[in-house]
């Protein structure tokens, strides 16, 4: 827990200070350490070229199989590569497989040019033993492996993929790979999975593409269907491997598990993206949120029908999740982005749909960038922390539209939580960006302090009486910024006497959707003007222009009210500023009804 507040710290910092990423090399892991992505390629890696003077023929065929090299051994339709070098492999086996067995220094070649392998009882490629091995699409060509279902022993090790390696594996080139896999995987590697350029159409039963130490991709284009997820990094025995990097490429995949998903850190730099998992948002567990959640107790939620259930969520990984541009269109049936540790968005254009958490960290929640478009949610952001320094954010959710909780994912799908509590390290900090939440429950909800001192705010919020435009538990602050927060005046909460900077909260009775809030001076000079999508009765609002000892205007549709801000604080109805509601300072103590 140490490392990651540490992390949390040094990110929070750079982000205040309206620091860029680190660098393409340099990025914060959740050790506090850096990752280093300049080693991510190597030259060859990248290289799709070849002398084919420097390379050894291997023509199938289901009659004969033939070879130029002598060093490839031959039985029935399986083919043996034994030793280093570069194959061209062309033609068609029904039923057959290739092997490489070759020495653990040895770095081998396979030259796809026109193949088409069906493998009814195994792997079409199997790597048995090498240093390295790359697989290349050759220009112009298209390729298929396939597997026929069924995956029979043929050795001590765990076959359960198209194309099986024990070794380091690129795939690269300029051609088409074709991968069927009605049973298992479609692409595995035991090491380190590498790809760098090419055209992919996955479908299979479990992953398309998995790599236990890592999945790292340079770019290419890439049509994943998987039973589980679309691309899988996992490594149980040590924590730092087992991590995601994405350079570049072109994303469409359809998962039945998690769209992407790295045991340790996933980082995205660049890429097009779009993923459907588990069904998406319409598939999702039916919650119970909104208006009454705020008369359901501890224990009072439904069952958790989700807890035992396959992860399904759009993009996870277990320890970080950074994403630095990009553009992502994910529609998933639990979280859209999630991850066990920090969460951090440097740019990119996101579109979301879910059935439950649009952003979800268990730690914090870091957004520098970017244009985020969360259109369906149960909790739109959620972490531990939230620090926005920028972007525009614009989010519909049907309970919290911003959620300071962190802890489990258990938070989600309507799950109890005590809503009483102060949770010890939570906070909301607004810096910068321009935020737009259309929230049934909280707009802005932060189970410990809420601080606003730039950006610009704007929250449609519960129409019903059992929550707030904002809700905080610890200290509400505002010291810069814009805010005009409208929602229902039960609980409605202003911010508290420690702000620097002029905040009014005013009751208004009831005002429909649609009708437009505008404050002015007493010169009738307009500060603000906005259009709530939702009825509302009471409304937050403060800019720098808001000084104590002056008078100024709301008027709602043609219905002016004069406010005489006595103090910088001016709170009308609701729980004020904490002073005038249960005697708790922030209002943090709600007693229960």
């Amino acid at each position: 827990m140490r490392n990651r507040k540490l992390v949390a710290c040094l990110l929070t910092a750079l982000l205040l200070l309206g620091a860029t990423p680190l660098g393409r090399a340099a990025w914060a892991s959740e050790n506090g350490t850096l990752i280093d992505t300049s080693d991510m390629f190597t030259e060859r890696d990248l290289e799709t070229d070849y002398n084919e003077e420097s390379c050894d023929y291997i023509t199938l065929s289901d009659e004969s199989i033939s070879t130029t090299a002598s060093h490839v051994a031959i039985s029935g339709s399986t083919i043996t590569i034994q030793d280093e070098g570069m194959y061209i492999l062309s033609g068609t086996l029904s039923d057959g497989m290739v092997i490489i067995d070759a020495e653990d220094t040895d770095k081998i070649q396979l030259i796809l040019n026109g193949v088409n392998i069906v493998s009814s009882t195994s792997a079409a490629i199997y790597i048995r033993e090498a240093d390295k091995v790359f697989i290349t699409t050759a220009a112009g060509t298209e390729n298929t492996l396939s597997n026929g279902g069924v995956y029979e022993a043929i050795d001590d090790n765990h076959i359960d993929a198209v194309v099986f390696s024990k070794s380091d594996l690129t795939l690269n080139g300029t051609g088409t790979l074709i991968v069927y896999a009605p049973e298992g995987h479609g692409i595995v590697s035991k090491d380190d999975l590498v790809c760098a350029s090419g055209a992919y159409e996955i479908t299979t039963a479990s992953h398309g593409l998995s790599g236990k130490d890592s999945v790292r991709i340079a770019g290419g284009e890439y049509t994943i269907t998987a039973g589980k997820d679309g691309i899988h990094a996992e490594n149980a025995d040590d924590a730092s491997l087992g991590y995601l990097y994405i350079a570049g490429g072109t994303f469409f995949i359809t998962a039945d598990g998690d769209g992407m998903s790295a045991a340790s850190y996933l980082l995205v730099e660049d890429g097009d993206f779009s993923i459907l998992s588990g069904g998406g948002s319409t598939n999702a567990a039916q919650t119970s949120a909104g208006n009454d959640r705020f008369f359901g107790f501890p224990g009072d939620a439904q069952s958790d029908t989700q807890e035992d259930a396959e992860s399904t969520k759009g993009i996870k990984a277990g320890s970080e999740l950074m994403l630095s541009q990009g553009t992502f269109v994910i529609d998933s049936a639990d979280d859209a982005l999630h991850t066990n540790g920090n969460l951090s968005i440097y740019g990119g254009t996101f579109l979301i749909s879910t059935g439950d958490d649009g952003i979800h960290a268990d730690n914090a929640v870091l957004i520098s960038d970017g244009s985020i478009d969360i259109t369906q949610s149960y909790e739109g952001i959620e972490g531990l922390t939230i620090d926005i320094t920028g972007g525009t954010i614009t989010l519909v959710s049907s309970d919290d539209g911003l959620n300071a909780a962190g802890g489990s994912d258990s938070s989600g799908f309507g799950r109890g939580r005590d809503m009483f509590s102060t949770t010890e390290g939570a906070y909301i900090h607004i810096a910068g960006g321009i935020l737009s939440i259309d929230a049934s429950g909280d707009g802005i909800d932060s189970n410990g302090d809420l601080l606003m001192s730039g950006g610009e705010v704007y929250v449609s919020g519960p129409s019903g009486s059992g929550n707030g435009a904002l809700d905080y538990n610890g200290s509400g602050t505002i010291t810069g910024g814009i805010i005009i927060a409208a929602g229902a005046s039960g609980m409605a909460q202003n911010f508290d006497a420690s702000s620097t900077q002029g905040v009014m909260m005013v009751n208004i009775g009831s005002a429909a959707a649609g009708s437009t809030i505008t404050l002015s001076d007493s010169a009738g000079n307009v500060l603000l003007s906005w259009q709530a999508t939702k009825a509302y009765a009471s409304v937050v609002i403060s800019c720098p222009e808001i000084v104590q000892g002056d008078t100024y205007t709301l008027t709602i549709n043609g219905t002016a009210t004069q406010i005489v801000m006595n103090s910088l604080v001016f709170s009308s109805g609701g729980r004020g500023n904490g002073s005038d509601w249960g005697g708790s300072k922030g209002g943090g103590g709600r007693n229960r009804p």
